[in-house]
Order: C-alpha cells, then sequence, then structure tokens
C-alpha cells in the first residue's frame, strides 16, 4: 500500500483559560503501512471530552499531560483497511484512544475489538462507552444508590447526566436535573423522564433545589463543582452519599476558586463523598454493558448525540463543552 496522508490535531499551546484556536494546529502526517503485527485503522468516530482540558495543563495527574507539538489522544472508533494482525481482519472494527487524528497504524494490543450489529458505532464513545460506564459505576458503586431515593444530578443534559438520570428512574427514584438552557430543561422532563429540572442560570441554586426535592437528597452526583456542590451539600439528608465526578465549572479557571463554605456540614450530616474516574471500576463492565443494553433495548434509557462533521471542527467541538453546545454525548464525525 502507498503511503496514507491523514490529518490530525496537536497541541500548539497551553491554554490559558477557555481553550481558543490558536492552542491547536490541524496538520498532515503519512501513515507508513502496518508493519509485523500492526493494522492501519482509518477513524470514523472521535470523542471529545472534558477531563481532556485537564490534559492540556502540565502537570501530574491520575493521566499524562498532552504534549507541544504532538497529536491529542482521545476514544475514537475506526475501522481496520489494511491488516496484518489475523485478530483484526480487514474490515473489522475496533475501539482504540487514538482520536484527534483521521488515521493510524497500531499494534492490535493497543485496540479493542466492537461490534456495530449490536450498537451504532457511535455509541461506543458514548452511553455504550467511558461516558455510559460512568454514569453507572458513579451510581452503584461511588454514590451506592438504592431503589426510591431521591438524586440530584448536575449537567444533566450531558453524556454522563443524561444517562445517570434516567438509570436512577430505572430504579424508582426521584430525579432532579439542572443544565443550562430551558430547551435542555424542557428535554430533561419530557423526552427523559427527569420528575424535575431547572435552568441554574435562573435562579439561585438553593432554591430550585428545593423546589424540586423538598425533603432533600440522599444522593448528589456532581459533574459541576463550585456554587452547584455547595448548594448540594445545604440540601442533603443524613447520612447522603455524593459522587464527585467532574468539576467542569472549575476547569478553564486562571485562579484558584474557593471551595464550598459548607464542609463542616458533611460531618454532623454523616455524608460521604467520594471521588472517582470510571477505570477505578473496571470490574463492572460486564455488569454495565448487560445492564444499559438492556435497558435501551426495552426503551428506559434513551440517548441523544451532538455530532461535528470533519475533523477541521473538532476544536469548535471541544469548546461546545464549555459552552453549552451539546445535548448528550459530543461527538466528531470522521468519514
Amino acid at each position: 500500500m502507498s503511503t496514507l496522508t491523514s490529518r490530525q490535531v496537536q497541541l500548539k499551546s497551553r491554554p490559558q483559560g477557555m481553550p481558543a484556536e490558536e492552542n491547536f494546529e490541524l496538520v498532515e502526517v503519512a501513515v507508513s503501512a502496518p508493519g509485523d503485527g500492526e493494522v492501519l485503522v482509518r477513524n470514523h468516530y472521535m470523542t471529545v471530552d472534558p477531563y481532556m482540558r485537564g490534559r492540556m495543563y502540565d502537570r501530574k495527574s491520575y493521566v499524562p499531560p498532552f504534549q507541544i507539538g504532538e497529536a491529542l489522544q482521545g476514544g475514537a472508533v475506526g475501522e481496520v483497511i489494511e491488516s496484518n494482525d489475523a485478530n483484526f481482519p480487514v474490515g473489522s472494527f475496533v475501539q482504540s484512544n487514538n482520536g484527534w487524528r483521521e488515521a493510524f497504524v497500531s499494534s492490535g494490543e493497543q485496540l479493542g475489538a466492537i461490534d456495530p450489529s449490536l450498537a451504532p458505532l457511535s455509541t461506543y464513545l458514548g452511553v455504550m462507552g467511558m461516558p455510559g460506564m460512568t454514569a453507572y459505576v458513579g451510581l452503584f458503586r461511588a454514590a451506592s444508590l438504592k431503589d426510591g431515593e431521591t438524586v440530584f444530578v448536575s449537567g444533566a443534559a450531558g453524556a454522563v447526566g443524561s444517562l445517570v438520570g434516567q438509570i436512577a428512574k430505572v430504579k424508582g427514584c426521584r430525579v432532579i436535573g439542572s443544565a443550562g438552557s430551558e430547551d435542555k430543561v424542557a428535554h430533561l422532563v419530557n423526552e427523559l423522564g427527569f420528575d424535575h429540572a431547572f435552568n441554574y442560570k435562573n435562579g439561585e441554586l438553593l432554591q430550585q433545589l428545593r423546589e424540586g426535592a423538598p425533603d432533600g437528597l440522599d444522593v448528589y452526583f456532581d459533574n459541576v463543582g463550585a456554587e452547584h456542590l455547595e448548594a448540594a451539600i445545604y440540601h442533603m439528608r443524613p447520612f447522603g452519599r455524593i459522587a464527585l465526578c467532574g468539576a467542569i465549572a472549575t476547569y478553564n479557571d486562571t485562579e484558584p476558586r474557593p471551595g464550598p463554605v459548607n464542609m463542616s456540614m458533611a460531618i454532623g450530616l454523616g455524608l460521604r463523598m467520594q471521588g472517582f474516574i470510571v477505570s477505578h471500576y473496571n470490574d463492572s463492565r460486564e455488569a454495565f454493558v448487560r445492564d444499559v443494553s438492556g435497558w435501551i433495548k426495552d426503551g428506559s434509557v434513551k440517548y441523544d448525540e451532538t455530532i461535528h462533521e470533519g475533523i477541521e471542527h473538532a476544536v469548535d467541538a471541544f469548546q461546545g463543552l464549555f459552552t453549552g453546545g451539546n445535548t448528550g454525548k459530543m461527538l466528531v464525525k470522521l468519514i
């Protein structure tokens, strides 16, 4: 095979505050033929996720920082178009961490086989992928959800939050969600079955929480942090649980933000606050796939996707995560 040309997005400089176009560079690279035990993959979809903002800082974290002048990384699903690995023949579909590029060569050890006949390719990056499993383990493992409880989820119209609310409804819970627009609030209630939702921009958070859950909260699933976390602590019931999944409100801060002023309430209320990332609970993957795929099939769970076309719009999609530009999973379609 002749050398293939592929486009990829590289980190040009480290963002200060909100990521800007000048922090990234779209470049063309040559992708050579695969060697022994390798395959050539053409990506169909790539994901953008809030956690990627943290990797743009040069600091130690649970994943290494992105490097200046190198292609970004993230989840992707693609098709094998040339193969020297019998486990991944031409025409098979795979999942990888080689997003932000149109094509790449990889060893089979870095790939996971997926079956597009079981679910659309895009869902392996959303409801049936990392965001879906994050919602599942966050509720059942980090927050120890019990049937019939009262649950509040922030960022409820996003990929993780929308599934959190629906799973809680499957378990007979009262579910309250916050979002950043009236359209998203209506979607949560009318389409996804939330009991109550509110636009956090349109009033005092604690008062809106009290309207949706007058008897308090048993579980708070935190995707936002900052003022949302503080309001939830004020409204928790004794021995409530808080799953600390994300803090997107703070990801682009240029100065440290004061923490919740009411953390001492956790002592007397006996609250449990559990931070987690999805890989802490890899032993739940089989249960996640079984349960969520079943709920999708029986109509208990719906999913939304916001899709940008073309790798040249990948940065736009990423920026949209921080400006309310997505309902459900934000994706980029590459082919």
